[in-house]
């Protein structure tokens, strides 16, 4: 039966041992609550590290024992992987560059190598645990390797990855040294998530211009085959906040902790140790909120709770030293004998003190300098059952898309800080509450359990896509069918593409010139009798006919705007009028001036503005401005925009390929049809087939044809094989009746 696999960094438990004994106890994190309800059903299992180095085989193997019956398998990692792999490339390389504090990030290739020694760890204990049918979903930033080490050894299975973190912009991105094998890691996966869209789009831009693979409404077309990318907004377990914010104990914790603070308004602060989360900064706003607004000294306390995280890393340890000294000179500048501007606690508490914090805090200052997306804020919202309480929360975190009912800040102004800081305390209640509804209105509908049943749908829906258009290599058992059906034929029809299936693109147009090799299969096919061979291009018909004109062949040019039977001369498909050319040409004109190396081919019934010579990315980024420029135009006429290889051609609406190749259909007899193509704009072809003609794609897999070929030069030597072996068996035939 198929099962769910999640792989993360550590395993949904904590591991402690205790004088020999082992204990395990459920961690409470965003993920793990998400996922509970799933990975503990049927035979689901979730992989990962336990979150302690166990070197002992038999200890090893009594912690895999114990974790079964909870649906859990351990990854075991030694103390230098942990160091490596874990301390070292995921949170001192991949951490802070993801953050956009590359100036931190550190470039060793000891630490490469052991993360990608850890990724293959990972791999192979997944390995063993799937079956073909199963669905694998991959966690965040330390497993970025690991979809395409899943895909090259499982290369059937259905695999999810998302991340957890920001993804920086291509600008930030490129700085790794190891950043077009972290995106091809990626790229293994049939559906890639984040929580927000900038975070896709950068990822879609690092792909185009490092990888370079186009994208188009988040599916990026590889070689192999096609994969979905999409932002999957992350929520919280709603209902659990809620119901432990109105548990009696966490009522209690409330009193006590309001009859400890004499303040009459509380600003609360949770972070975890970390140079992103903007600790340092929000402390001098708020020093800064205390000097311009005195009337609320003694009036307002800052509750910072800060849960302590590497602080042996000399970084951590730097920034506990600072928040130490802002805190300690701020309540040594404005405390008096009863009152303290700040509260600080440098340690972790238990849901239900949390849960008491966001009970009584009037205000939430969630300001990091960045975060993929941030829990704390939406855990505040839900524990405000009155709906009294005011969030600050910063631009620069993943939430912020969602929560736009909070007062939004940038968090390097801190003077942004201070006055929003003043607009929350002095908010009324009407207004609070009209915002706090609205917000928890989003976060009971778009809680955890939304986020995993929308990932795993549209995971489903992309390898349901993926099946409508997979294609079969066209291997020696097809080969040799198609063979017998081409011997056994009377009369045969091949459409051939030029550009991508019978000649590789070339960065000049002009320089696809046909090859000696190509020449003497196109004469060799068209010799026989019985063959019709139809090249079909969006060249321009004066270039085809110099290239193929004096064969035997039949041409279609220009998208089938133009057609050529052999021994005729052209004829266009339609009479159109090319008024249109002198108003299009003025805007293309204008993208070749904003695009060096950019330029413009004029043909009789359309123009196109080739970008294959432009810089990796301005030309993508061109083209799309371009063709949604175009579209806007052409809505109310008679043309249609054509987005190609490294090309965008405007023509007539009513013309295409699939249209030409239908009138050799419909005109001549056919016992035998082959269809070879290579783009999307080939899948006109394909569709105009009879059903059982074959049709075969050259490069990627997923296409409405059949079959496919890697290369241009794997189709010609088909094409070769196919009319050789059919001419020595006519030969033969012929020569034995003659003998009879």
């Amino acid at each position: 039966m198929a099962k769910l696999i999640i792989v993360s960094n550590r395993l949904p438990v904590k591991l402690q041992e205790k004088e020999g004994e082992l204990s395990y106890k459920t961690s409470e994190g965003g993920l793990a609550t998400g996922l509970g309800s799933i990975y503990k059903q049927k035979d689901n299992l979730w992989i990962g590290w336990p979150g302690m180095v166990v070197n002992e085989p038999e200890k090893q193997d009594k912690i895999t024992e114990d974790l079964r019956p909870e649906n859990m398998h351990p990854v075991f990692l030694t103390e230098t992987e942990i160091k490596e792999f874990y301390e070292g490339f995921s949170n001192e390389t991949l951490w802070p560059t993801f953050h956009y504090f590359s100036q931190y990030a550190i470039y060793e290739q000891q630490l490469w190598e052991t993360y990608v020694k850890v990724n293959e760890k990972y791999c192979e204990e997944v390995v063993k645990q799937a079956g073909p049918e199963d669905t694998i979903w991959v966690h965040d930033y330390q497993l970025l390797l690991l979809p395409s080490m899943l895909r090259e050894r499982l290369p059937d299975s259905t695999i999810g990855f998302f991340q957890h973190i920001p993804f920086p912009s291509y600008e930030v991105f490129r700085l790794l040294p190891w950043r077009k094998s972290l995106l091809e890691g990626m790229l293994g996966a049939d559906l890639v998530g984040f929580h927000t869209y900038d975070d896709m789009r950068h990822f879609l831009s690092s792909v185009n211009r490092i990888v370079g693979y186009g994208s188009m409404h988040g599916w990026i077309n590889t070689p192999s085959r096609s994969l979905l990318v999409d932002s999957f907004p992350m929520g919280i377990d709603y209902e659990k906040y809620a119901g432990t914010a109105a548990s009696e104990e966490v009522k209690k914790r409330e009193r006590i902790y309001r009859s400890n603070l004499n303040a009459q308004k509380i600003i609360l602060s949770i972070d975890r140790l970390d140079y992103s989360k903007g600790i340092a900064q929000r402390l001098k706003a708020f020093e800064l909120f205390l000097e311009k607004y005195p009337e609320f000294h003694e009036q307002v306390t800052l509750l910072m709770l800060v849960v302590p995280s590497r602080d042996a890393v000399e970084k951590y340890k730097e920034l506990k030293e600072e928040v130490d000294e802002l805190v300690g000179r701020i309540n040594g500048k404005y405390s008096h004998i009863n009152w303290n501007p700040i509260q600080y606690f440098y340690r972790s508490y238990p849901l239900e003190t949390l849960s008491a914090f966001y009970r009584m805090a009037d205000v939430a200052l969630v300001t990091p300098m960045r975060d993929g997306m941030n829990l704390v804020c939406k855990e505040y919202v839900a524990s405000k059952l009155d709906q009294k309480g005011v969030l600050i929360l910063s631009e620069m975190a993943g939430a912020s898309k969602e929560l736009s009912d909070a007062l939004l800040i940038n968090p390097n102004d801190i003077n942004q800080i201070v006055e929003s800081l003043y607009t929350a305390l002095t908010m009324p209640e009407e207004m609070q509450q009209a915002q706090m509804q609205n917000m928890q209105e989003s976060l009971q509908r778009y809680n955890i359990h939304h986020w995993v049943s929308m990932f795993m749908d549209r995971l489903s829906y992309v390898k349901i896509k993926q099946m409508s258009l997979a294609t079969s290599y066209l291997d020696e058992a097809t080969f040799l069918e198609m063979s017998d059906a081409y011997d056994s034929a009377s009369s045969r029809l091949f459409f051939l593409e030029y550009d991508g299936a019978l000649v590789d693109y070339r960065n000049r147009p002009l320089m696809a010139r046909p090859d000696d090799e190509l020449m003497d299969l196109l004469e060799l096919i068209s010799s026989n009798p019985k063959n019709r061979v139809v090249v079909v291009s969006s060249r321009e018909k004066a270039t085809m006919q110099d290239w193929l004109g004096h064969l035997n062949i039949d041409i279609i040019a220009e998208h089938g705007v133009w057609i050529k039977q052999r021994g005729t001369g052209w004829q266009t498909m339609l009479s159109l009028m090319d008024d249109w050319k002198k108003d299009i040409r003025l805007i293309l004109d204008l993208y070749v001036d904003r695009t060096p190396g950019s330029f413009i081919e004029e043909k009789e019934y359309s123009l196109v503005w080739h970008y294959r010579r432009v810089e990796t990315g301005l030309g993508d980024l061109r083209a799309r401005e371009l063709v949604s420029h175009l579209n806007f135009l052409a809505s109310n006429s008679n043309l249609q925009v054509l987005d190609g290889q490294m090309a965008v051609e405007v023509k007539a609406q009513e013309i295409n390929k699939g249209k030409a190749s239908s009138y050799w259909l419909s005109k001549f007899p056919h016992k035998f049809v082959v269809a070879v193509g290579d783009d999307w704009g080939d899948e006109d072809i394909f569709k105009a087939m009879p059903r059982e003609a074959y049709t075969i794609k050259v490069g990627n897999a997923y296409s409405v044809a059949k079959y496919h070929v890697d290369t241009c030069e794997e189709a010609r030597k088909t094409l070769l094989r196919l009319v050789q072996s059919s001419s020595k068996q006519e030969q033969t035939s012929g020569g034995a009746l003659m003998t009879g």
